[in-house]
């Protein structure tokens, strides 16, 4: 008998299951420099590397036992005799002449279509015909196998710290019972207030589960529960057109920047370096919002930004293990400047009240609910009243790295798209460069470029503040048409 899905696990499959559109699949697209005149590297190397560092974890030579989720039980994780690493790697070039345009639109189709749940739940590709003679590998793992912290691990086993060397990383270790918590870890909810705040079924199922649970574990985990369905359902996210039925077809856009500047602008106006990314998105959306002449939502746009919960024993192992912070973005506010210190405020806040751990206990609740419950409370949990879009910022090696070789020249992240949610941020940084990998649905974001110039345009906007005096002031902003409007 293999490991069973945890409850977080499974939620990406139900997830997929929702909507034709939701495509639960994360991954990166790693670009290499050229390897002079040797050109890229042989498909069989590739499946050679992959099948030295890939063999301690387990699950890559695993499927699922049942492509869907049963109406009182989880799937299980099962070996897959079938599927040799070859099986699971291809190659494919670009388009002359390679450049950005041709690069973006392949991975807009890469990460287009769904994984075969009949087989290993992840795939690789070997892509050249890249501008200037480079080279990439393409990854895409579903997300009920890894996290954004694990397959950042992942990488780092694959890749190298000198040419020819040692992986850069340890093999991470494969434990069955990462991503889910045990439920003598959960807490009970409090009897009146959590009742006032959610709706009858949600009452219903939460205190029928809070009978199970010791009476002593009742109170931190049992407050931030209830703060966040105060929040779903009392203060629910806007509505507008980033919420809307999606379809498979994705667009791809990268923003670039360096590691340098984001943390010039953090030691200046202080805060994290995940709110001067927060801070970058909230001036694209800003602009993508007032260029659709669409009114501004007053307690700004909420975004889901995830939160690896690990322990250190658990940093190397797979599986999902995050929790959620719902951040507001306050596209309202004009000045860049501004936009940043809201930001810094409001997630300090957030995070000094635990409000992290809040997310992973409703998950971890939903736990002891069967897979038939458990898909509407996933539902929930990642719908479009809690937030607007993901958010996500994973920190790579500050140090070069190689694989086969070549070296690695930048990482194009991709977060998914959950059900009626039509674009995605994902943040990776490597070796001084940061990419903010942009992934949205095709039908409902032809405009993604505007999103994309307008959050390298925010970017710039708090360099020039922080620039023009040590005291800083407000910087420039983006000329607004007169149409602008606030819900």
């Amino acid at each position: 008998m293999g490991d069973t899905l945890t409850a977080l696990d499974g939620t990406f499959l139900e997830l997929e299951d929702a909507q034709d559109g939701a495509l639960m699949h994360i991954g990166a697209v790693l670009v290499f420099e050229p390897m002079g005149d040797a050109g890229p590297p042989t498909l069989h190397a590739v499946c050679r590397l992959l099948d030295e560092r890939l063999c301690g974890l387990a699950r890559f030579g695993q499927r699922l036992s049942a492509e869907r989720t049963a109406r009182w039980a989880w799937p299980r994780w099962v070996e897959d005799p079938r599927s040799p690493i070859a099986d699971h790697v291809r190659r494919a070039a670009l388009p002359a002449p390679g450049g950005e345009a041709e690069l973006d639109d392949w991975i807009a189709d890469f990460y287009s279509h769904r994984l075969d749940r009949t087989r290993p739940l992840w795939e690789m590709v070997v892509l050249e015909g890249l501008e200037g003679g480079r080279w990439a590998l393409a990854q895409k793992i579903h997300h009920c196998l890894v996290d954004g912290m694990s397959s950042a691990g992942v990488n780092e086993v694959l890749l190298d710290a000198e040419p020819g060397g040692e992986p850069a990383g340890e093999l991470p270790a494969l434990r069955g019972d990462v991503g889910g918590a045990s439920w003598r870890s959960l807490l009970p909810l409090p009897p009146a207030p959590l009742a006032q705040a959610t709706s009858a079924g949600a009452h219903a199922i939460t205190a029928a589960l809070a009978a199970t649970l010791r009476p002593y574990e009742t109170l931190a985990r049992s407050r931030l529960l209830t703060e966040l369905i105060v929040t779903d359902e009392l203060r629910a996210a806007p509505r507008t057109s980033l919420n809307v039925p999606i379809g498979p077809s994705r667009r791809y856009a990268p923003v670039r920047c360096t590691l340098a500047e984001l943390a010039r602008i953090r030691e200046a106006l202080g805060g994290s370096m995940n709110d001067v990314v927060l801070a970058a998105c909230a001036s694209g959306l800003r602009r993508l919002l007032v260029e659709r002449d669409e009114p501004l939502p007053r307690a700004g746009l909420r975004a889901m930004v995830p939160v690896d919960l690990r322990t250190a024993a658990e940093r190397l192992s797979l599986g999902n293990r995050v929790g959620s912070l719902f951040v507001e973005l306050p596209v309202t506010e004009p000045l860049a400047v501004e936009r940043h210190r809201l930001i810094v405020t409001r997630t300090r806040r957030l995070k000094n009240a635990g409000a992290g751990e809040a997310s992973a206990t409703f998950v971890d609740l939903a736990a002891l609910a069967p897979p038939l419950v458990h898909a509407s409370l996933a539902r929930l949990l990642y719908g479009t009243r809690l937030f607007n879009l993901t958010i996500t910022n994973v920190r790579g090696a500050s140090a070069p790295r190689y694989a086969l070789g070549g070296r690695l020249q930048e990482i194009h992240p991709i977060v998914p798209l959950a059900p009626e949610h039509t674009v995605g941020v994902a943040v990776v940084s490597h070796d001084g460069g940061v990419v903010f990998g942009i992934n949205a649905d095709r039908d409902s974001m032809p405009d993604l470029n505007v999103l994309a110039a307008g959050m390298r345009e925010g970017i710039d906007d708090l360099l020039a503040a922080v620039h023009s005096s040590p005291t800083v002031h407000p910087s420039r902003n983006h000329k607004e048409p007169s149409s602008c409007r606030h819900a």
